[in-house]
């Protein structure tokens, strides 16, 4: 069978979102301004919290969370080794020292019986990543991090829209970070988001997101602003566009029907590959809702004559695009050289990483494209299947 190459995601801009980008060109306010204004009230009002502080990246919403709770050189973080790279550079550039955990088995979300083991008296906060888009056992994180007296910041790249036990993400933590990155659930193309409850962390946030300027800086250039402004401290420039602003708004309008896809897509995943012994679907706890960002099944390679690669390759040869999330951090030349790590030292993280691969999951998908997925992940299972 003959078919167009399905990519392993494409983003679902409409005319919505293009018509809502040349209004703001043809207003003359290109850079952060009354559209990123519009976009966190939106996002705060959307997750039912008091603070949103809009970023041009999820790696800078981790970056000013944490020196916003105060992370300082020498300082220790705990965070998952089964993440993305920016989880622990952000850690890095306050030259405090990334303390990598280990995943749990099933949701390869970072282990709560070993994040414990791994605290010392410079522990100062804990960064859990809620993988694929499935919450981390937050009420067990959150336990740990009060008995001693840790911040948690979440990485919630992937959870828009998820729940824990009947909360949303984004409401849970000291402080939330999101990704607007091009693949993830919501996109600006690049963009980021911070919530927190927290006031004196939102204005930290917001303050040293553009070079440390006094608040509002942007409203110098409107009628009501001035010329006048005051540096309080060094800062980033890690503001939003309200070009990136308008895409969200339009974004965000579609959260929730966005999240209906994904879900109906990983239902008919779950469905259509149930019933083969060499493919572990994604387990989903009863208590969480999962955002569905990533679709992520672990190969029995005991029960196949072939490896996750050769897996990998056999999708391409049919014209399916995958990805794999993630390499783990400890398997990266940097963190094994300046940390010393080693693959024993992450047993569950080192074995999955052979195991997974993630399957296309957006909302453009079509039914004959999803049942083309299940059909070749059969056929490919049924041809490598040990005898």
């Amino acid at each position: 069978m003959s078919v167009e190459f399905l990519p392993f995601h494409v983003p679902s801009i409409t005319e919505d979102e293009i018509q809502a980008v040349v209004e703001t060109l043809r207003s003359g306010w290109l850079t952060t301004g009354p559209r990123v204004k519009q976009f966190e009230q939106d996002f705060a009002r959307a997750l039912g919290v008091t603070h949103a502080i809009t970023v041009n990246s999820g790696t800078a919403a981790l970056h000013l969370a944490l020196e916003a709770v105060g992370v300082k050189e020498g300082d220790e973080v705990l965070v998952p080794t089964m993440t993305f790279a920016a989880t622990a550079e952000v850690v890095l550039y306050l030259k405090a020292n990334p303390v990598l955990v280990d995943c749990q088995r099933d949701t390869l979300n970072i282990d709560p019986e070993q994040i414990e083991q791994k605290i010392t008296a410079k522990t100062k906060a804990i960064v859990p990543v809620h993988f694929a888009g499935q919450p981390c056992e937050m009420d067990r994180i959150l336990t740990i991090a009060q008995k001693y007296r840790l911040r948690v910041i979440e990485d919630a790249a992937h959870a828009l829209p998820a729940r824990y036990r009947g909360k949303l993400i984004g409401s849970i933590g000291d402080i939330t970070c999101f990704s607007f990155y091009v693949t993830k659930p919501v996109t600006t193309g690049e963009g980021g988001m911070i919530t927190t409850e927290n006031e004196k962390y939102a204005d930290r946030m917001r303050i040293m997101s553009l070079h440390g300027i006094s608040k509002d800086a942007w409203k110098r250039y409107t009628a009501e602003g001035s010329w006048y402004y005051e540096i309080l401290s060094p800062g980033y420039k890690y503001n939003l566009t309200d070009i990136a602003a308008a895409l969200g708004i339009e974004q965000l309008k579609k959260c929730e029907q966005f999240w209906q896809s994904r879900k109906r897509i990983a239902a008919m995943y779950n469905e259509g590959l149930a019933d083969l012994p060499e493919i572990q679907t994604p387990k989903c706890h009863p208590d969480v809702q999962h955002a569905w960002h990533l679709y992520v099944i672990q190969l029995e390679l005991a029960r196949l004559q072939t490896s996750r690669n050769e897996f990998i390759e056999a999708l391409k040869a049919a014209n399916i695009g995958t990805s794999v999330h993630f390499i783990p951090l400890h398997l990266h030349p940097y963190y094994r050289n300046a940390f010393g790590y080693e693959l024993k030292d992450f047993p569950i993280a080192s074995a999955v990483f052979d195991r997974i691969v993630s399957l296309p999951i957006y909302p453009r998908m079509t039914d004959s494209q999803i049942e083309y997925v299940i059909s070749t992940v059969r056929q490919i299972v049924q041809q490598h299947r040990k005898p």
